[in-house]
């Protein structure tokens, strides 16, 4: 995802998303979402920061996926699972999961506009604790997306880095 215009816009995004992926990464999903829906939610631009919020996470995942998956040795694939930890096939899943898995494989597949109709419509038509399955999905693909690219020695944006470099 290219960075809006407005450059303190974009610095906000960033900032915004590393500290939640610094949450996530602790362990604190319930901060590390209202990091994203409440701080952004009161702002003028409201979903809108969300959204592009969200969608710079799918871009992101994105972009790791296709460098794991050039020329790596272990293909990249999607899995979802349950409270228990058992596998679900992606049909099966959460309304809110396949939302996110939908947005992140339009991503992944150069569908920008497909990947933002999905999370207007988690946006448009979600009850908030959907919204924040589908902001979570997002700081933990990006999450893992970016520690096994470390691992690799693969690219990994900036800020995103910034916010790992923060975890003990």
């Amino acid at each position: 995802m290219k960075p809006p215009q407005d450059p303190d816009r974009w610095a906000r995004l960033t900032a915004v998303a590393g500290e939640a992926l610094a949450a996530a990464r602790a362990g604190e999903d319930a901060v590390a979402v209202d990091l994203v829906t409440g701080y952004l939610s009161g702002s003028p631009e409201g979903n809108e920061e969300i959204r592009e919020l969200v969608l710079l996470l799918f871009a992101e995942c994105s972009s790791m996926v296709g460098a794991l998956g050039s020329g790596g040795a272990t293909p990249v694939k999607m899995q979802v699972f349950d409270e228990e930890g058992r596998e679900v096939q992606i049909d099966d899943a959460d309304p809110p999961v396949r939302t996110a898995i939908r947005a992140l494989l339009a991503e992944v597949h150069g569908d920008q506009d497909a990947a933002a109709e999905q999370i207007e419509i988690a946006l448009a038509n979600g009850a908030p604790q959907e919204l924040a399955t589908v902001v979570l999905q997002a700081l933990r693909w990006t999450l893992k997306l970016a520690i096994e690219c470390e691992t690799r020695d693969l690219p990994v944006a900036p800020w995103i880095t910034a916010s790992l470099d923060d975890q003990p």
